[in-house]
């Protein structure tokens, strides 16, 4: 499988497999589980209402309009490129009803006296016709972000802007796992206008080093570590977590919880694309996948950061494996 280098309008360069055809669907199983519910973009821009600053009745910016923006923006930089549909899941349903039926009982409620937004929004574009393969895994190029109300200060006033989270990487088609470092991901990005996030979505999109993230995630797949590595690694990293304040600074962050590792430990041994070889071994990209697979079950308004945190924790053993640092995680 020959892969070509190409110029796009972000003068950044990426790779694609014109032989793979458009028609490529993604796996069918959810980038992101938990407790969220999947959204057509429809259904968020005509049914959902936008709630408003409490002080000045002013509205926040739309999740639909966020999407839409990427979209476009997305589509320029990638003019050619195929593009499907946003995938969106959203969480934390807020209801209501408006003033007309402010005494009706909930039962008898007809819909258009109803209400609801969901609180927290995630949604991910996905290009499959930019493409790279690791370690038999097919590897999309994907942008997408996070809007989450519960990070704005609603009983505040619009000026003081509001709080997005975008990201561009990728998605393994194998596990649907988003695999995102820290060049690609704007962790806090706080806007005012839909001037301003268009024009931070494209910045982030255009300076992202595509090819050196790849480099990071392939490398990933030239070291491993034992059986006991392992565990000793996943019980420090539980470990990790009730550290005193000032040892955790001295140490690279764990941000993943005691559910997310025992998840680790049990598909360990029975993950069908990601599980030990028979002596133990793993490799560090496979215990990465391990990582972005348990990573399904965190919430919207944490999934991005702990994403970038297993790439980070993946190369900091990798740096111990090959003498370049020390680890705690490994002793």
């Amino acid at each position: 499988m020959k892969n070509v280098l190409m110029k796009v309008n972000s003068q950044s360069e990426h790779t694609t497999n014109s032989s793979m055809g458009v028609d490529v669907q993604s796996a069918s199983s959810a980038f992101i589980e938990a407790n969220t519910l999947a959204i057509q973009l429809a259904e968020l821009s005509q049914d959902h209402i936008i709630p408003v600053y409490v002080k000045d009745n002013e509205p926040l910016i739309s999740q639909s309009d966020f999407i839409q923006i990427t979209q476009d923006i997305v589509s320029m930089l990638y003019s050619g490129e195929q593009i499907q549909p946003p995938q969106i899941r959203c969480s934390h349903p807020i209801k209501g009803r408006v003033p007309e039926a402010k005494d009706k009982p909930s039962n008898q409620l007809e819909e258009w006296e109803k209400t609801l937004y969901y609180e927290r929004m995630m949604f991910a574009l996905e290009i499959p016709s930019v493409v790279s393969m690791i370690d038999g895994n097919r590897l999309n190029l994907t942008v997408g972000g996070v809007k989450a109300y519960n990070l704005d200060n609603l009983y505040g006033r619009k000026g003081a802007g509001e709080y997005f989270k975008v990201f561009i990487g990728f998605q393994n088609q194998v596990c649907t796992n988003l695999c995102i470092r820290t060049d690609g991901y704007l962790a806090d990005l706080r806007v005012s206008s839909l001037d301003q996030l268009h024009h931070s979505i494209q910045q982030l999109i255009g300076s992202y080093n595509l090819q050196f993230h790849l480099e990071q995630m392939r490398a990933l797949t030239e070291h491993s570590i034992t059986e006991r590595q392992f565990a000793q690694l996943l019980g420090r990293c539980r470990m990790y977590h009730h550290l005193p304040s000032k040892e955790k600074k001295l140490i690279p962050p764990m941000l993943y919880g005691d559910s997310q590792l025992t998840t680790v430990c049990k598909d360990y041994y029975r993950d069908t694309a990601f599980r030990k070889q028979e002596n133990g071994d793993i490799s560090l990209w496979k215990f990465y996948n391990l990582l972005t697979s348990a990573n399904k079950s965190t919430y919207i308004d944490q999934f991005l950061d702990r994403s970038v945190n297993a790439l980070d924790f993946a190369a900091q053993i990798q740096g111990a494996l090959n003498g370049r640092d020390t680890s705690w995680y490994l002793g």
